[in-house]
């Protein structure tokens, strides 16, 4: 071999790779990452479920047994938040392509607080005992994907279908829902009042586990179904004209991830109440440890990442300072200042 074609070869530059990892420390970092994740995910379950841990009963009886429950089926409850929450976050940003806003944007904890505010407007504190939970659970979760569904076809099946112009209509509607509900609350008793703003904070305790086998099977129907279509998720990521040109029908695929989108926040919303800043705070953090296109490897980051964050709140709300019980204290504050740090940095939206 000639002396240039040697000196050639042992300086050659390092094989390239394509695909969602560009490098095989890349890729080793994403599963050490991951594995982390289910390690600590595994700790803090272990954590708030430790059947023993402040609790002064006789073992396994019969009031042990039901505070194990309850810390059984806030660890499932907590999974299922989390799990909505993210994949909603992540898919509706994607969608939308910008890594700000929200579903939250599109008025759905306007509607839920509205509801709420309605039956104890019209039927007083006691409608709150009287109207049966699971209707009232069905109506809610039903109007937000109705409201949704309808917005998504008005707007985007039209001849001037527009996303940008949906989502002023969102937040437009969103505010007049929530002007609407404010109107009705400063007519309220300060009892009933009272009453009413304790159910419109996001609680895990709040969660009725009853719903657990409608809610499950409703949120891993959709979270499956997002997960199947990550693949052209990272194509209509690439926006209108490009996934239009790759044989995708880009309005179609909009329509339908805007439809699971309403059903996982629709079931979480009505499930623990509203949670603004936990699914942009999951997914934020999501982008930079992942730090790939690929939607196969940011969701379960994100979903990981979100039961971590509300899960280790939820044990420092309940055991630690046992004063507060409302989740959306630490998560929101938390949420709210990354929030803040994203639009300084950026300097737009």
């Amino acid at each position: 071999m000639p002396a240039d074609a040697a000196t050639i070869t042992a300086t050659a530059p390092a094989e390239r790779r394509v695909g969602p990892c560009p490098s095989r420390r890349h890729q080793v970092r994403h599963r050490v990452v991951l594995a982390a994740l289910i390690a600590v995910a595994v700790a803090v379950a272990v954590t708030i479920g430790m059947l023993t841990w402040d609790n002064p009963y006789t073992l396994f009886g019969e009031r042990w047994w039901l505070i194990s429950n309850m810390r059984l089926s806030a660890i499932v409850v907590i999974a299922l938040v989390t799990f909505c929450q993210s994949l909603a976050t992540v898919t509706f940003q994607t969608v939308t392509n910008n890594r700000i806003i929200t579903p939250s944007i599109m008025g759905f904890e306007s509607l839920f607080v509205l509801v709420q505010t309605a039956i104890v407007y019209f039927f007083g504190a006691t409608g709150l005992l009287v109207v049966d939970e699971f209707g009232r659970f069905l109506l809610q979760a039903g109007l937000m994907v109705l409201f949704a569904v309808l917005l998504y076809s008005w707007l985007l099946s039209g001849r001037l279908g527009n996303l940008h112009v949906m989502l002023l209509v969102g937040i437009v509607i969103g505010s007049g829902l929530g002007a609407l509900s404010t109107f009705m609350q400063r007519m309220l008793d300060p009892n009933e009042f009272d009453i009413l703003r304790a159910r419109l904070f996001g609680n895990v305790g709040n969660a009725n586990t009853d719903f657990l086998w409608f809610v499950a099977p409703v949120c891993a129907l959709a979270g499956v179904t997002i997960w199947l279509l990550a693949r052209r998720l990272n194509v209509v990521a690439l926006g209108s004209d490009i996934s239009t040109n790759l044989g995708l029908n880009h309005k179609r695929q909009l329509m339908l991830l805007l439809t699971l989108i309403a059903v996982l926040m629709a079931m979480s919303t009505s499930l623990v109440g509203p949670m603004t800043f936990l699914g942009f705070l999951v997914a934020t953090l999501a982008y930079s440890v992942t730090d790939t296109y690929d939607h196969r490897r940011i969701l379960p980051v994100a979903w990981l990442l979100g039961y971590v964050i509300l899960g280790g709140a939820y044990f420092l709300l309940k055991h630690v300072l046992t004063m507060v019980d409302t989740v959306t204290i630490i998560v929101e504050l938390v949420g709210g200042l990354v929030f803040l740090a994203v639009i300084l940095r950026k300097g737009r939206l």
